[in-house]
């Protein structure tokens, strides 16, 4: 792998997985809006793109290939099919940034709980999606277009909720300020139960993955899952507050419709190792507190 297209890369684990291209000697281009400033200087190509304008596609890979694409902003069955058709020989292998949100509601899914050959996509925009259950569609969309219609190995990484020191959404840092600080808040369900990735380990499982033979749909991240609940309890273990939980309080970010947890046996018979969830929980806690 010489060459790689990153479509996004200015955020969270695009800006990891760009520095561990860039590191590794990889030549690396980005695809963005151009509206997020980025840090890597003359060490990256830029292109100017609009995933929901086609034309700003093949304008922008014009007469360019590239060994590997690193699709992270596809929010669309549309925008799927509109930059597989724009990268048409000019791609050897897709990585697609997808979603443990594929899976219907429930605990410890597998892979073949969602087949994307099976499923029928509908052609839609970003803006056609909505809430938590347009999230869904969408991700399944996507996934549908590529493994039905790309003629070259998609690999569709599916990835629980990614945690790290730089995680610009805050979530969990919410939980812990409201414990630490005293602040009120609500969980509407407490026994749902999430899986966990740490940002570091998501950006180094997208490019070791691009590197290997495998190709298909994983589930990277931490073994096992967290209920919203024992979370709290970590929480007020590690700052020695105890929680205050009411109904009146602010609606805590992780209120999701139902648990989303995934197996990740696959990704570790592959030989992938991840941080232990209660480690990963544990430090972060720590960090923000």
């Amino acid at each position: 792998m010489k060459s790689v297209l990153i479509l996004g890369g200015t955020q969270f684990v695009g800006k990891r997985l760009v520095q561990l291209l860039i590191d590794d000697g990889v030549e690396v281009t980005i695809a963005t809006r151009g509206l997020t400033a980025d840090a890597f200087g003359n060490q990256v190509s830029r292109l100017i793109i609009n995933r929901e304008d086609s034309e700003s596609l093949y304008t922008a890979f014009k007469d360019k290939e590239w060994d590997v694409v690193f699709d992270q902003t596809c929010y669309s069955s549309q925008e799927a099919l509109d930059t597989l058709n724009a990268l048409t020989g000019k791609v050897q292998k897709y990585i697609f940034t997808s979603s443990q949100a594929v899976y219907d509601f429930g605990i410890n899914h597998k892979e073949e709980g969602f087949n994307p050959l099976e499923f029928t996509p509908v052609l839609k925009t970003r803006r056609e999606y909505i809430g938590y259950v347009g999230y869904q569609e969408a991700k399944r969309a996507a996934e549908a277009i590529l493994f039905q219609k790309a003629a070259i190995p998609v690999t569709a990484v599916r990835f629980p909720i990614i945690l790290g020191q730089d995680d610009y959404t805050n979530r969990l840092k919410f939980h812990v300020e409201h414990v630490k600080d005293g602040k009120a808040m609500f969980i509407e369900n407490p026994d749902l139960r999430y899986s966990f990735i740490d940002s570091g380990e998501a950006a180094s499982f997208l490019y070791c993955i691009a590197q290997s033979d495998f190709h298909g749909s994983i589930n990277p991240g931490s073994q096992g899952d967290c209920s919203l609940g024992e979370l709290i309890s970590l929480i007020e273990e590690l700052v020695s507050v105890k929680a205050i939980l009411r109904e009146d309080g602010e609606l805590s970010p992780y209120n999701f419709p139902g648990s989303w947890s995934v197996n990740t046996d696959l990704a570790q018979s592959l030989g992938y190792k991840f941080t232990t969830l209660d480690k990963l929980l544990r430090d972060l806690i720590i960090y923000y507190s």
